[in-house]
């Protein structure tokens, strides 16, 4: 079995956390962790690496490398957010699959390959941490197990579980 620890970067001012975002990441750290990891992952945005950082540092796993820049940062997220937009605020994947079908299929499919990627380099019983944007989260998972999870709020994450190439999503 292997496990992917999934989470939204908390409160953000642009690309940098904010004071709340930062104590928030903080607090996650102090009581949501599931040491050891054997993979921190970044979408790359400052954010992003940001809490990654922060959490790496509670889990006492500072030396531990964080790769950054995966194929879990879509190459559209404008797109997104028109789709978002158009959606309306705090829309789910299935409300901006009825605005832009084309976008969240082939994005769920590319996100969710790249999940599996991360998956499939994990050690037998080894856990990864990732820290990403929503709504590019919940369609990599969408694309990794067809389910569609809700959207999730900042610093909200999700564990999935694979066993054998099956895939269970299930609450942090």
């Amino acid at each position: 079995m292997r496990y992917v620890e999934l989470r939204r970067h908390t409160d953000n001012d642009g690309d940098r956390l904010s004071e709340q975002g930062i104590a928030d990441a903080e607090a996650i750290g102090r009581t949501g962790l599931h040491p050891p990891y054997a993979l921190f992952v970044s979408t790359g945005a400052e954010r992003a690496n940001e809490m990654l950082r922060i959490l790496r540092r509670a889990a006492g796993q500072e030396d531990a490398q964080i790769i950054t820049g995966t194929a879990l940062r879509s190459a559209v997220e404008d797109r997104w957010r028109e789709a978002a937009k158009a959606a309306g605020k705090g829309a789910s994947l299935e409300e901006m699959r009825a605005v832009d079908p084309d976008l969240v299929e082939h994005e769920s499919r590319l996100l969710g390959a790249a999940l599996q990627g991360i998956v499939e380099a994990l050690p037998d019983e080894g856990r990864a941490l990732i820290v990403g944007h929503s709504p590019t989260n919940e369609a990599a998972v969408c694309g990794l197990t067809g389910q569609v999870i809700a959207p999730l709020g900042k610093g909200e994450g999700i564990l999935i579980v694979e066993d054998a190439r099956r895939y269970e999503v299930r609450p942090l």
